[in-house]
């Protein structure tokens, strides 16, 4: 059956609105040219959706003809405000940015292992609270949250997890009781990254892909055919308890210890690179030593201490990366997070090198283009597209 008018009204208009989310700012010409609608349409859902609040005139294109230059619509950033965090063990960070994704202002509070839980909770909360005001916000909209450990898949909620401090837990339900309206959606910290990396990143050509996370913990995400997977639990990636040759025990259902966290996480890089001979010199507080430690050893002369670290750090993670081609074939395996960018194209041939050796199926091996602040942009466009789709839908 044809559909009503009213219907084939909002058919277009979310389809211009989809259009101006991924295209941004957008001619009435060009908006005719994508959406294969006629003018007059073209014409009528612009004047429905600028009355409605939802796009503005932001500028004019830039072609040089006769008479005025074309008006370029897009969307309202300032409808609403969004924040961006990502949780870590050592503290947090947040972002806050406009409907469109602007970033209007940043920060980040350590948090020591020491501190209470409640005194935890209110530094990150207030942080918050801080960085929205700086950022003229008003009221939140929706909050899109990173965090370490297993998230539950049917209710979207951080699950307990050994390792993890309590504030990580309680953070959650204290931010929806600090910003009421705001709608919060918690994913792994992992995935988040991957997310990013597929959007923004080393991974923009490709819809299936494994992120190896190398930070100050270690993780890794899959997307298959375009859409990220979770697994049952919402525990796809622990490659962390992946048992592997090269330590002296296994990982128990309760301790990662002696499973591939053991060989790969930063801890045991930096130990790696003490045995090796080397020291980080330019570290600082946010960033795991193991980074940079990788970061000052890759402009090194072959043949040296630190040339022999990074083979050695190749083959551990070689381990990892083949266990998961064999497991997937994914095609691509990033490696992500501060030690992955900060081994840049280096560290990465070498991995490769040693999985052409390892595994038969074909895999590229690519550096992070985002580093650790992979997180905070996964939930930022994840925030955002929550927020565009509630907003939009509700027309």
């Amino acid at each position: 059956m044809p559909a009503s008018p009213s219907t084939a009204r909002a058919i277009n208009d979310r389809l211009a609105l989809r259009l101006l989310q991924h295209e941004g700012p957008l001619t009435a010409g060009q908006l005719k040219q994508l959406t294969g609608l006629s003018r007059p349409t073209v014409a009528d859902l612009v004047e429905r959706l600028t009355l409605s609040g939802l796009i503005e005139v932001v500028g004019e294109a830039g072609e040089q003809r006769r008479g005025p230059n074309a008006r370029l619509y897009g969307i309202v950033a300032d409808r609403a405000h969004l924040a961006a965090l990502d949780v870590r063990t050592e503290g947090v960070g947040v972002l806050v940015s406009d409907l469109v994704g602007r970033v209007l202002a940043e920060a980040f509070v350590p948090i020591g292992g020491d501190t209470g839980t409640g005194t935890a909770v209110e530094q990150a909360v207030t942080l918050v609270e801080r960085t929205a005001k700086e950022a003229g916000a008003d009221r939140l909209h929706t909050l899109g949250i990173g965090a370490p450990g297993l998230i539950d898949p049917a209710g979207g909620e951080l699950r307990d997890s050994g390792g993890l401090p309590e504030w990580h837990r309680r953070l959650v339900a204290a931010l929806q009781e600090r910003f009421p309206h705001a709608h919060a959606h918690v994913e792994n910290e992992t995935n988040l990254a991957a997310l990013a990396e597929q959007r923004e990143g080393a991974a923009r050509d490709r819809d299936t892909f494994v992120l190896l996370w190398l930070g100050h913990g270690i993780g890794a995400a899959v997307v298959l055919d375009g859409v990220l997977r979770r697994g049952a639990s919402g525990g796809t990636g622990e490659i962390g308890f992946l048992p592997v040759p090269g330590t002296n025990s296994l990982p128990s259902a309760t301790d990662c210890e002696g499973g591939f966290h053991s060989l790969a996480g930063s801890a045991a890089i930096a130990a790696l690179a003490v045995e090796h001979g080397l020291t980080a010199v330019g570290a600082h507080s946010a960033e795991p030593v193991a980074a940079a430690l990788v970061r000052e050893a890759v402009p090194s002369a072959p043949g040296g201490a630190a040339d022999r670290f990074l083979d050695a750090l190749a083959d551990r993670l070689a381990l990892g990366v083949a266990s998961v081609v064999a497991v997937l074939d994914p095609g691509c395996v990033v490696l992500g997070g501060e030690v992955g960018q900060a081994g840049g194209e280096v560290l990465a041939s070498r991995v490769a090198q040693r999985l052409r050796r390892m595994a038969p199926l074909p895999t590229e091996v690519r550096p992070s283009a985002l580093g650790g602040g992979a997180v905070l942009r996964g939930a930022l466009l994840t925030a955002r597209e929550s927020a565009q789709e509630q907003l939009f839908g509700t027309r």
